[in-house]
């Protein structure tokens, strides 16, 4: 498997014992952190002022916000789509390789699937607080009620209510399901009766015997199978929102598609900002080897590809079409009052990932962590493009205007990834970051 000269999947001399000693030890082991604390501190802090800006939002209304008229969506459902994109990256690495059997992702797809369930988490926030009154967000369930009033099926909104519900909630269930097993190994190792009790309740009584594990499997397989195509669904129905619309620059047929090859880029990049550091903290090189950081900046570079592509068919289609209002909106993008944008996401998200093209970029920890972080920043550029710099101009000069966040707009935003930060620092540090009923399977045929 490794006589082609790429890096193990798993370092030589490991066995089922070591790598579960090791694994068991983050939860278990009861040291304190402090490169834990330091992380958590500031993500904590981050989270309070979000809480201060939802506080406000519901006090003054999103009159707070820099919406206005033509950019009525703003920083809220900017930010939606980008945190649903770095999601669906998670599932992608989680599910699909999961049903075509690759080995790699073993070590490293406990990671993507909580960084899903927490991006998930905080793109659900912004479509109920863009509602204005988002108290009453549960009007958006087709529930029986006394005036007879049912949502708008034909309303964008309520696409992205569906779907999103539907991702969260697969999300959390997949997660969940993968961990029982690995649960129960922590309730069998812990030293403390409560801590015997809390993972054991958090197990459901899985034992481990052969009809569980029979039962485990099947359920697991199905499961994958229906998140794998739900990660295309669910941010095609994100591309869908704007090509319904009928805002000249909004309204194509590739944005579907166009979205989900962006969603994959930033999930990737996203996943390797956090596998490295990991990997590096509590030293999992021998189950999560540069074999495993290879493969992703691959992946990375197949995306921005794609990506690249994309990009290519939005030029060519403004130009072929000859529409006056597409080719005014478009050279505003190039040349226009925040044209950085657009040419930052360029450099970003299309030309720094070539780098991938050679081993020794890919082998390159600062290397790969830098063009990794450049994709996550690149694709919200990508978004703030679409949803901000596209209505900008519309077809009567009347209804030219430009956009400017406010603070609480921006808190708003630094509050979410505090929120993102906060769960998954808490997360993993009380159940594994690898799935160690799948290493055990793979380990005795990494020794063969």
């Amino acid at each position: 498997m490794t006589g082609t000269g790429e890096a193990p999947l798993v370092a030589p001399g490991q066995t089922a014992t070591t790598m579960t000693d090791a694994v068991c030890a983050v939860p278990l082991g009861g040291a304190s952190y402090r490169w834990w604390w330091a992380a958590f501190v500031p993500a904590l802090a981050l989270l309070a002022g979000m809480a201060v800006a939802v506080g406000r939002l519901f006090y003054l209304g999103i009159r707070i916000w820099g919406n206005n008229w033509p950019n009525v969506w703003g920083f809220d459902i900017l930010s939606y789509v980008w945190w649903i994109g770095i999601a669906s990256g998670g599932t992608f690495i989680s599910a699909f390789f999961f049903l075509v059997r690759v080995e790699w992702r073993t070590a490293i797809n406990r990671i993507a699937e909580t960084m899903t369930l927490f991006s998930a988490l905080c793109a659900a926030l912004y479509p109920i607080l863009h509602l204005g009154r988002p108290w009453y967000f549960y009007w958006l369930f087709p529930y029986p009620n006394t005036m007879d009033l049912w949502p708008n099926f034909k309303s964008p909104l309520m696409w992205d209510f569906i779907a999103i519900l539907t991702y969260v909630v697969a999300s959390a269930l997949f997660w969940l399901f993968g961990l029982l097993p690995d649960l129960a190994t922590l309730r069998d190792r812990a030293a403390e009766r409560r801590t015997r009790i809390l993972y054991g309740i958090a197990a459901l009584g899985f034992r481990g015997d052969g009809r569980q594990w029979r039962h485990f499997r099947a359920i697991y397989a199905v499961m994958a199978a229906v998140m794998a195509p739900l990660v295309c669904s669910v941010h095609s129905v994100v591309g869908l929102d704007f090509a319904g619309g009928e805002a000249a620059g909004w309204h194509a047929s590739f944005y579907p598609p166009f979205f989900v090859f962006g969603a994959v880029l930033s999930g990737f990049a996203a996943v390797l900002l956090l596998v490295i550091p990991l990997r590096r903290i509590w030293r999992f090189h021998a189950y999560i080897t540069a074999r495993h950081i290879d493969v992703l900046c691959r992946l990375t570079l197949t995306a921005s590809l794609c990506v690249s592509y994309a990009y290519l068919v939005e030029i060519f289609t403004v130009y072929y079409a000859q529409d006056a209002t597409e080719l005014r909106m478009f050279h505003e993008r190039l040349f226009g009052f925040d044209s950085g944008v657009y040419w930052a996401t360029i450099v970003l998200n299309c030309l720094l990932p070539q780098l991938y093209w050679w081993r020794a970029a890919r082998r390159t920890i600062p290397t790969v962590l830098v063009v990794s972080l450049g994709a996550v920043v690149g694709m919200w550029l990508e978004r703030y493009g679409i949803v901000i710099q596209i209505p900008r101009i519309g077809p009567l000069p009347s209804s030219w205007g430009y956009y400017h966040p406010t603070l609480w707009d921006w808190t708003l935003f630094a509050g979410t990834v505090g929120l993102f930060a906060t769960g998954f620092l808490l997360t993993i540090r009380v159940v594994p970051a690898i799935s160690m009923f799948e290493m055990r399977a793979l380990l005795p045929a990494r020794r063969a």
